[in-house]
């Protein structure tokens, strides 16, 4: 197989670690029974491990109880759980024009089916957003403020901390998509003041698909959204209250746990804040080197700004998707091209119909990958 250059960490880390593959491993060859579901040995092993991943994720965000994090298939399903869960009838939500379309779907399927109120500050061509304009949008029917920590087409980091003092002052609970973030960059939800989290095991937390999660705060009280067996209160015809079993019916996915467990110990051992240094430098290099290119244009951060390892560039002369497939075709270089699933975020800034190129970096990537990256693109400019 030929070398592949990855540069799609934005939309799923790659390779993984090899304490992932094997946390795996172990976890379907040994012990693939169900979690809280019996008092075997093998029920209970697997319990332990659905334990040690809360408490290393707990550790990693500074949440005070692990039972307050539940598992889900992906950042998506923790924000659907999230707005369906907590939007009431004929209430307010102030959102971002940054949002991915796993917070904007969600919220406009309350604005039509449950008569809600959405307004999307709007961002400018950086993809920041005004804390004025957050200020001056509450209303006295605001029920939750829902924002993306950091924009996956531009690579914005927005002022979370500020954001949530803000809604600390109005009595308002803050939603915060980690999804570009989570084992990324530092969060801690107690000092940010973030109310419900939600972030997936697949991206910087190093784990597989189809993990992830959302912490809940214990003041919030929250609908489920799925219903089922927990293996606890069986008699009841009720969702259980307690938690994490209140949010979590059905058999959990042991074997994506462990591996997402796995990624999390990773991240801890490493730090985030190494991670985040490490992927702004490889960041850096790759802005650098594209701005030297003639008829290369960047979107988002300038070069020295805080950011996460996304890169948004065009060609003056070649369609994102072209672009694209020339990259993976001749150079073996995988990146996203379109719209990324945020509209908001392109019609922001300025790319709503020709779509953009996304390289986006991880903890792996190498300064060589970098340049080999910026030498496909200028061959490619130049020809």
């Amino acid at each position: 197989m030929a070398r592949v250059y990855y540069f799609d960490h934005a939309a799923s880390s790659w390779p993984k670690p090899e304490q992932v593959i094997n946390a795996m491993t172990e976890a379907v060859r040994d012990f693939a029974a169900n979690p809280g579901r019996g008092s075997h040995r093998l029920a209970i092993q697997a319990s332990r491990v659905l334990l040690d991943t809360r408490n290393s994720i707990a550790k990693l965000f500074g949440i005070h109880n692990p039972n307050d994090i539940v598992f889900t298939q992906n950042a998506t399903m923790a924000l659907n759980m999230a707005i369906l869960g907590y939007v009431r009838p004929g209430s307010h939500v102030i959102s971002t024009m940054i949002e991915h379309n796993s917070v904007r779907r969600p919220l406009e399927y309350v604005k039509k089916t449950r008569a809600a109120e959405i307004t999307y500050l709007q961002a400018d061509a950086n993809g920041n957003i005004s804390l004025k304009d957050l200020e001056d949008a509450f209303r006295p029917h605001t029920s939750l403020v829902v924002c993306s920590h950091s924009s996956n087409l531009l690579g914005t980091i927005l002022p979370i901390a500020d954001i949530g003092a803000i809604c600390r002052k109005r009595k308002v609970p803050l939603l915060v998509d980690a999804a570009q973030t989570a084992g990324t960059y530092p969060i801690d939800v107690q000092s940010a003041g973030i109310h419900m989290l939600a972030f997936p095991g697949h991206k910087g937390l190093l784990g597989p698909q189809g993990t992830g999660g959302l912490y809940i705060d214990p003041a919030i009280d929250l609908e489920p959204i799925l219903f089922g067996g927990t293996g606890s209160l069986s008699e009841s015809v009720e969702q259980p209250n307690v938690r994490p079993d209140r949010f979590e019916a059905g058999t959990q996915n042991t074997a994506g746990i462990a591996g997402l467990g796995a990624g999390v110990k990773v991240v801890l051992h490493e730090t985030v804040e190494k991670i985040h240094h490490k992927e702004w430098l490889l960041t850096q290099r790759l802005m650098e080197g594209l701005s030297r290119i003639d008829g290369i244009k960047i979107y988002g951060p300038k070069p020295g700004d805080d950011k996460t390892g996304i890169v948004a560039f065009n060609f003056a002369e070649l369609d994102s998707a072209q672009a694209a497939f020339i990259l993976d075709r001749e150079f073996g270089i995988c990146v996203r091209s379109g719209h990324h699933c945020t509209p908001l975020a392109h019609q922001s800034a300025g790319t709503l119909e020709s779509g953009a190129v996304r390289a986006s970096v991880g903890f792996f990537t190498t300064n060589e990958e970098i340049d080999y990256f910026i030498d496909a693109v200028k061959q490619i400019a130049l020809s």
